[in-house]
């Protein structure tokens, strides 16, 4: 981040799982304020003062979802499908006027390695469509293995394809992107989360079929 821009304040809902908890302390790390959020903030407190320690200084803190949308300028969805629409419906109040930037893949245990595409086609219309037009909801880091965001000092040899309706908020996501250590490209309306989505368990097929951890995306003939 340049020095004199606003510290942007990020949430990360779900941020005590390994994808958002991976992306939480690289922007951390990155000069972004960053909250950890649960739907236990005991949990969520307990997980960013263990990671403070792990990484020797306070980058993080933790709190409920609720609270945690309330304070942030961005939100960050990184939920198991299954707890998609109750985690929206929790902090929706909070989202108004925001970029939300949805993480999730819905995918159809045990099947994950399967397409599966929900009513709504994808996770990200279906956010958009709960949440209403008062929010941009964009989809990104679906591709990305959890296994190589862990480490913050590991690079991600993988590109994130960005989704969304809104132009700025997109440009702002692959800030994010760029912020976390990876390539950003913007991938159109949020419409083509349905292919950004449905490439997730086909990498996770990949994975299993080449005994491989952390399989990606790169998208060919860019500068």
């Amino acid at each position: 981040m340049t020095d004199g821009a606003m510290v942007l304040t990020i949430a990360v809902l779900g941020g005590t799982g390994k994808e958002g908890s991976g992306l939480a302390i690289r922007w951390a790390l990155n000069g972004y304020k960053v909250i950890i959020g649960s739907r236990d903030a005991t949990k969520a407190s307990e997980f960013a003062n263990t990671t403070n320690a792990e990484l020797n200084g306070e980058y993080l803190v933790g709190m409920a979802n609720e609270e945690a949308a309330r304070i942030a300028d961005i939100v960050v969805l990184s939920v198991p499908y299954t707890a998609h629409r109750s985690t929206l419906e929790g902090v929706r109040a909070h989202l108004h006027g925001k970029v939300l930037v949805d993480l999730t893949v819905p995918l159809q245990p045990p099947a994950v390695r399967t397409v599966h595409l929900p009513e709504g086609k994808a996770a990200g219309l279906e956010a958009q469509a709960l949440l209403g037009d008062g929010v941009n909801v964009i989809s990104a880091f679906q591709n990305v293995s959890a296994e190589k965001l862990k480490d913050p000092t590991t690079q991600v040899d993988c590109d994130v394809l960005v989704c969304g309706d809104n132009v700025e908020a997109k440009s702002q996501v692959i800030k994010l992107v760029e912020a976390a250590g990876m390539r950003g490209i913007d991938a159109g309306p949020l419409a083509n989360a349905v292919a950004a989505e449905s490439l997730t368990p086909v990498l996770l097929y990949i994975n299993k079929t080449y005994k491989v951890k952390g399989s990606g995306i790169r998208i060919t003939g860019l500068e």
